[in-house]
């Protein structure tokens, strides 16, 4: 792409607004921003930017130049990243990605072992969406659910999640402690506020429990276990994660309809490395340990 520095400072231009801004991020002159811009219209023969006195618009066409700029520019960006963790030594940035339910579990295990390599920049990614190890957004997944399919990806079995039901003993103290399950349908519940949800313990939960007992909600793992540990009803938990709360009565104990299989995935460009490979080495001997405590 001969004119890829052009195509850049447009990009920047059409996202900051600025001539200055864009130099500044940039780290060029101004004129040489301008003398880009100038360059770039005159080859393509249209305006992308209509100049004020605010600074610069996009036009129609700058804005389909910025798209093209903006994926072309994230895609160079995770290039780096996939070809930066190729390297044979354990260092530079470590980008693991999960759930942000697993960061009872990925937390101590990431800081451990950058205690033993003190090189590595750990990059803890959470997010409900699946982050694309093809594309170097992450050099290792934790996964939870139905074995990932996605191409060129090296799964292994790690481990499962097992699931039970907890609540607050202030709770259990008020509400008394269900005897068995036609005893459910007397409490109060925390759960996902996805009524359609399809982990396993939820669609359990909607078999034995009356909806408008449901009455604490989110959409995020880490406020229903703060809803269960404040006493605002029963709700689901690792085991592993309650097991780090004193406070919590365990309700049900984990059954194995409820548990969930857990992956780890990594890209066959990345497997090999010495990174990758000391972290997974890592992260099974760290899990290994903690059940057998």
């Amino acid at each position: 792409m001969d004119n890829w520095d052009e195509i850049r400072t447009a990009y920047q231009v059409a996202r900051l607004g600025t001539v200055s801004g864009a130099a500044e991020v940039l780290g060029v002159h101004h004129a040489t921003v301008i003398r880009h811009i100038d360059a770039l219209e005159g080859r393509l023969g249209v305006k992308l930017f209509q100049r004020h006195a605010r600074g610069y618009t996009a036009t129609e066409a700058g804005h389909d130049l910025m798209r093209v700029a903006q994926t072309t520019d994230d895609q160079l960006q995770q290039l780096e990243g996939r070809i930066k963790g190729r390297g044979n030594e354990v260092a530079g940035d470590l980008l693991v990605t999960s759930l942000v339910a697993f960061a009872p579990l990925l937390v101590p295990a990431l800081t451990s072992f950058r205690a033993q390599y003190p090189d590595v920049i750990v990059r803890f990614l959470t997010d409900d969406r699946v982050f694309r190890l093809e594309y170097g957004e992450a050099h290792v997944a934790l996964r939870a659910g139905p074995a990932p399919q996605e191409p060129d990806n090296v799964v292994q079995s790690f481990a499962r999640q097992d699931i039970a039901l907890y609540a607050h003993r202030d709770y259990i103290t008020k509400h008394g402690m269900p005897e068995g399950e036609d005893d459910l349908k007397d409490h109060f519940f925390v759960s996902h506020d996805d009524p359609e949800s399809r982990a396993p313990f939820a669609r359990w939960l909607r078999g034995h429990v009356p909806a408008d007992h449901v009455v604490f909600r989110s959409t995020d793992s880490r406020v229903l276990e703060a809803a269960v540990a404040e006493g605002a009803g029963i709700g689901f938990m690792g085991a592993r994660e309650a097991a780090l709360r004193p406070e919590l009565v365990q309700v049900m104990p984990p059954r194995e309809d409820w548990a969930s299989p857990l992956w780890l995935v990594t890209h066959v460009d990345l497997h090999r490395t010495a990174k990758v490979q000391a972290f997974l080495s890592h992260l099974k001997a760290f899990a290994g340990e903690g059940s057998a405590r």
